[in-house]
């Protein structure tokens, strides 16, 4: 009997034990994996792994466009139809791996997903926002600080908050992290932030390890470390809100910072090898999508040549 489900619990204890990916990952594998599990029994029964074919595949693609999520009736975003099909052309290969006859995942083809703008801020953009934070206050010391870190490191938001006090070497201004991919990297600090840091870290009269905690209802004193550890989506929250105060033309989030740290380096001529290392990317191409921005040739050859730049207003 091809029990769908019980290889769909295989393939993610596969990926917890050997591929080492993420909570978060398998979390997110989970819930793609079960929804073609649902559709499948509704519409598709796979009694054996040989009606797993392109055609169900197929059919299965045509829902997804189709599909509108309940909250909203929208459709899905090709982005996010795309995470499911890499889902499932994970497991698929996972599938072939067993020597199960189903369709191989080469046949998969993702969907065009939408190009999207690549959102920074330009530095006194940074400057106004992180002005927001009053630091009379400690949390909004905590705001402040963590703000000017993003700035500086360049870090993800959930590498951000997985950071213990202990990790961070102030004299230094540097520390280690592993972070997506399981792949290790140094994370330097500038001065700024790193004196925003120290200010708030005085203010911690705790002993909790986290070094942002949250102050939501004051604290609490009989609460665990991970308990009063800051959560991306809160960080997420205070960005927002600080946005909206500084009346910014730029929806800023968490990872604009990031977008906004590796355009600052480039614009400052930074090369992009040295850029991809700091941001902890795998590959350069990841990195190439700042370029386009931040290419100071280009812009020189388009003042020079375009006749737009050379003719008087009439």
């Amino acid at each position: 009997m091809f029990n769908l489900s019980a290889l769909i619990e295989e393939f993610l204890e596969y990926c917890e034990i050997e591929r080492n990916l993420s909570p978060l990952t398998i979390r997110d594998y989970r819930h793609y994996l079960e929804f073609f599990d649902v559709w499948q029994k509704k519409n598709n029964p796979l009694v054996k792994p040989q009606d797993l074919t392109v055609d169900v595949v197929r059919k299965y693609r045509v829902y997804l466009a189709h599909f509108l999520s309940p909250n909203g009736n929208l459709p899905l975003k090709k982005i996010t139809q795309n995470y499911y099909v890499i889902a499932f052309r994970s497991f698929l290969r996972y599938l072939v791996r067993k020597d199960l006859k189903v369709v191989t995942p080469d046949k998969i083809e993702l969907p065009k997903a939408e190009s999207r703008s690549l959102k920074f801020m330009e530095r006194d953009q940074v400057e106004r926002l992180v002005a927001q934070a009053d630091t009379s206050s400690d949390r909004g010391l905590r705001d402040k600080a963590l703000m000017e870190m993003l700035f500086s490191t360049g870090l993800r938001v959930s590498e951000l908050c997985k950071l213990n006090r202990d990790d961070i070497n102030l004299e230094r201004r540097e520390f280690g992290i592993i972070g997506k991919g399981q792949k290790q990297r140094i994370v330097f600090i500038s001065d700024r932030s790193a004196a925003w840091l120290a200010k708030y870290l005085r203010v911690r009269m705790d002993s909790y390890k986290p070094l942002f905690i949250r102050y939501a209802g004051g604290g609490d004193i009989t609460a665990g470390n991970d308990d009063m550890r800051l959560t991306p989506r809160s960080v997420q929250r205070m960005v927002e809100k600080y946005v909206r105060k500084a009346k910014l033309p730029v929806k800023a989030t968490p990872h604009v910072f990031r977008h906004s740290f590796a355009t600052d380096l480039l614009m400052n001529g930074a090369d992009l090898r040295s850029v991809q290392e700091l941001l902890g990317h795998k590959n350069v191409a990841t990195t190439q999508i700042y370029t386009h921005v931040t290419n100071s040739t280009l812009r020189d050859v388009h003042k020079s040549f375009h006749s737009g730049n050379n003719s008087s207003e009439d």
